[in-house]
């Protein structure tokens, strides 16, 4: 065997390691600032506005501008929770549909059509997503089911449509992921193709389709531009699917330009932002758990 020069040891190892060292620990500096900043900025509210984190989490009472302003985010919460877990009800059950006709019932027809299709559903900018929903969609509901249209059934509709190709997808893979074996021996014990799918291909494949879902909502609580453009944005708690409401993100991006920095209405924004954070530090755990689980 050659031995290699310093030189080519050094461009070919030691600057590769040092470069992918490099890299990952950017990525935790970067990681770590944000969420250093966003925990200072977000407890401000609490540290120097003498608010009570209680009422805050569990008041509806979102008065910012007033001499005495008072801020209470439960209908953002409530209004996000009732919107994600809306669309995740109706993209869920099409997504794991997708999943099982590309890979046990038309692999051909599933990798020419539904896969592309799901790419570019992927590529669509949110902004068209929520364009064509007030354009469309906010008509056909006022006109044919009721009330102004601007509601939390358009957000869930909207919502269900951008996170279908994230769940569509994980469950594309992880139905791939069933041995062979397992599905033929299903066949050779007299079971139907429905019957297997039933009781060999979608047992086998839940925690990715676990994690696949818990993705789709995590993307649906951070979704923000669509779903301002459809729900109305009004401060109050949702009482019924046509009326409209708010959510964490919209009340973010409508609010944090009209405010100034350090003042208790900018400080009660960054909060909301440190709890959409700690929402997703908590899907990310859910994700973990799930992959731990299923390594077992």
């Amino acid at each position: 065997m050659e031995k290699r020069s310093f030189k080519e040891r050094l461009l070919n190892d030691y600057l590769g390691k040092i470069f992918a060292t490099a890299c990952g620990l950017l990525i935790i500096v970067i990681t770590g600032s944000i969420i250093i900043f966003i925990a200072q900025k977000g407890t401000q509210t609490f540290i120097k506005g003498n608010f009570d984190i209680m009422e805050f989490l569990f008041s509806n009472n979102w008065k910012p501008s007033e001499s005495q302003p008072s801020f209470g985010a439960l209908a953002f919460i409530v209004g996000s929770t009732v919107i994600s877990m809306g669309a995740v009800i109706i993209s869920a059950p099409v997504a794991i549909a997708l999943g099982i006709f590309v890979n046990v019932i038309s692999k051909k027809l599933g990798q020419k059509i539904i896969k592309p299709a799901l790419e570019i559903l992927v590529g669509i900018p949110s902004v068209v997503y929520g364009w064509v929903g007030v354009s469309v969609l906010v008509p056909l509901i006022k006109e044919n089911v009721g009330g102004i249209g601007y509601s939390v059934l358009a957000g869930i509709l909207v919502l269900s449509l951008m996170i279908l190709p994230t769940i569509a997808t994980l469950s594309i893979d992880a139905i791939k992921t069933i041995p062979i074996e397992h599905i033929e021996a299903s066949y050779g014990l007299g079971a139907t193709r429905w019957q297997t799918i039933k009781n060999v291909i979608i047992p086998g494949a839940k925690n990715g389709i676990l994690t696949g879902v818990v993705l789709g909502i995590a993307r649906a609580f951070g979704e923000a531009l669509a779903v301002q453009m459809v729900i109305g944005n009004t401060v109050k708690l949702v009482d019924s699917i046509l009326a409209p409401t708010a959510t964490i993100t919209s009340i973010i991006t409508m609010d944090m330009a009209n405010t100034i920095g350090g003042t208790p209405w900018n400080d009660a924004l960054w909060t909301l932002a440190l709890i959409l954070l700690i929402i997703s530090f908590l899907f990310i755990v859910i994700i973990r758990k799930i992959e731990k689980r299923s390594e077992i």
